[in-house]
């Protein structure tokens, strides 16, 4: 009950500052379960803190590269078969 309650009360102070555009909306949320998944991470000590900064420095890294090499992805030409 307490844990989602904790989610709640972050959804109600989201929506108490004025955040109430969608891409705002879904950053706040996003922001919200990546710090809840860190705690869990942290935890759980799988790793010490600064393995885990470094880890997640890399994760970020490689997902900015995804993005870009998605952004430059040349269209491909259609041939068309002679008739």
């Amino acid at each position: 009950m307490s844990k989602s309650r904790f989610v709640l009360d972050k959804f109600a102070k989201v929506i108490e500052q004025g955040l109430l555009s969608y891409k705002d909306l879904s950053d706040e949320v996003i922001n919200i379960l990546k710090s809840k998944r860190d705690e869990i991470v942290f935890r759980m000590k799988l790793t010490s803190k600064e393995e885990f900064d470094i880890l997640n420095k890399r994760v970020e890294n490689l997902e900015k590269k995804l993005d870009q090499k998605k952004k430059n992805k040349p269209l491909k030409k259609i041939k068309r078969a002679m008739k």
